[in-house]
């Protein structure tokens, strides 16, 4: 299955989490090939639970090369999974024909982050008929569902 010419990359991104999650290790093989699309946000081995239009969430495990001198996750590891959520929610909101960036981060430590770490965005559009800028938001959560990290990304948007 290919996407069509003129498609929107959200919308290829959604048509490869579509092909890969029902396989077997299927969610793996989405985080790998992601990783390759976005070679940063691979080094934090995102496991993508949930995606659809507008929505992810996606978690990270407590690793040794991904802790600070704390013992905890590194400011930028959870940094790194608060866009990364943030920004598959976006993609995949936008409709073909508008084209955004990230034009600033802004995140908010809640507490030491440890153990498995679930990031949620969820992204509700305004129509994009002249240049705009829109907040999008992720929050990060542990096991306990304790909040660790708030992130707020701010895109410009644009017709293309």
């Amino acid at each position: 299955m290919t996407a069509p010419q003129g498609t929107s990359s959200g919308a290829r991104i959604l048509l490869l989490w579509h092909q890969t999650r029902a396989l077997p290790l299927g969610s793996q093989l989405f985080g790998l090939a992601l990783g390759r699309l976005v070679p940063y946000s691979g080094s934090i081995a995102p496991r993508v639970i949930a995606l659809e239009p507008g929505y992810a969430r996606i978690a990270i495990e407590d690793r040794r090369r991904l802790r600070n001198h704390l013992s905890s996750l590194h400011a930028i590891a959870l940094a790194n999974l608060g866009e990364l959520t943030s920004g598959l929610a976006m993609s995949t909101a936008l409709p073909a024909g508008v084209k955004a960036i990230v034009t600033g981060i802004n995140i908010d430590y809640a507490k030491k982050a440890r153990g498995l770490i679930t990031a949620e965005s969820r992204v509700s559009l305004p129509g994009v008929t002249a240049e705009i800028e829109h907040a999008v938001h992720a929050e990060l959560r542990d096991a306990s569902n304790d909040v660790v990290a708030r992130l707020t990304a701010r895109w410009r948007l644009r017709p293309a």
